[in-house]
């Protein structure tokens, strides 16, 4: 528990300083990092998350099926305040004047990050009914983490057009840091009661899973306009979907 919390904490933490490094109007590299995380978050949701839901013995799978719908959704109403900015997108002084604050979008990647973090359980790998458990821990730890690169960048670019203040830019994206180390200390901690096959995790694990699914998909398709792809986006996302299919044999 305590690594995957450094991990998503820092992971956010070092991706702000990115924008010292790539100008954001400079978006190649965005663009190939996102077609390689879309296809890591799409694979292991099919391969890993899915197929672990779906198991569950304390839910018909119906049941999950309206969870894995719900997250979907969600994650739509979610970037009618967040812009996209979660998938790479941009937006410097289109949504709010230079100088404010974008509560509303600091709101909802919040509730982005603590949903992916809440399903990040270790107990579950005792539980020999989930053969994934024990083993999908650090493979979704990880596409969390590569997921949070570009959202991190992209935030702390728009955070930057709008306060035109690194530190206070910074400071404001701790909110976003925080958010999946309190969703993993909520289910590790708060739910520590709680079976890893009961219908708590069952409903956080299918929303998570709606919600990889529409970000992924979102990615693949905005970086592949009118069905084309360019080499290095096509071999990104190939590899990305290699890194998380062989994940699953490791």
């Amino acid at each position: 528990m305590i690594v995957a919390i450094l991990v998503l904490f820092f992971t956010v933490v070092f991706s702000a300083f990115l924008v010292k490094v790539f100008p954001p109007h400079n978006s190649r590299w965005l663009k190939i990092a996102l077609a390689f995380s879309g296809a890591y978050l799409f694979t292991i949701t099919i391969i890993h998350l899915l197929p672990d839901v779906l198991r569950n013995g304390s839910a018909s799978s119906n049941g999950v099926g309206y969870w894995v719908l719900a997250g979907f959704f969600l994650q739509l109403v979610l970037e009618l305040f967040s812009h996209g900015v979660e998938h790479g997108h941009i937006h410097h002084h289109d949504h709010g004047r230079i100088g404010s604050m974008p509560f509303l979008l600091l709101g909802s990647l919040f509730v982005h990050a603590f949903l992916e973090g809440s399903i990040l359980v270790e107990q579950r790998q005792y539980y020999a009914g989930h053969t994934h458990g024990g083993g999908s821990f650090y493979v979704v730890l990880l596409g969390v983490a590569l997921h949070h690169v570009p959202a991190a960048f992209a935030l702390m670019s728009v955070l930057l057009s709008r306060l035109e203040n690194f530190r206070k830019a910074f400071l404001w994206l701790l909110i976003f840091a925080v958010g999946s180390p309190l969703g993993i200390f909520f289910s590790n901690v708060v739910l520590s009661q709680e079976a890893p096959d009961g219908l708590i995790y069952t409903a956080l694990t299918g929303l998570v899973a709606g919600n990889f699914l529409h970000i992924s998909t979102t990615i693949l398709f905005e970086t592949s306009p009118d069905h084309h792809f360019n080499r290095s986006k096509l071999v990104a996302t190939l590899f990305g979907l290699t890194l998380a299919i062989v994940s699953d044999f490791v």
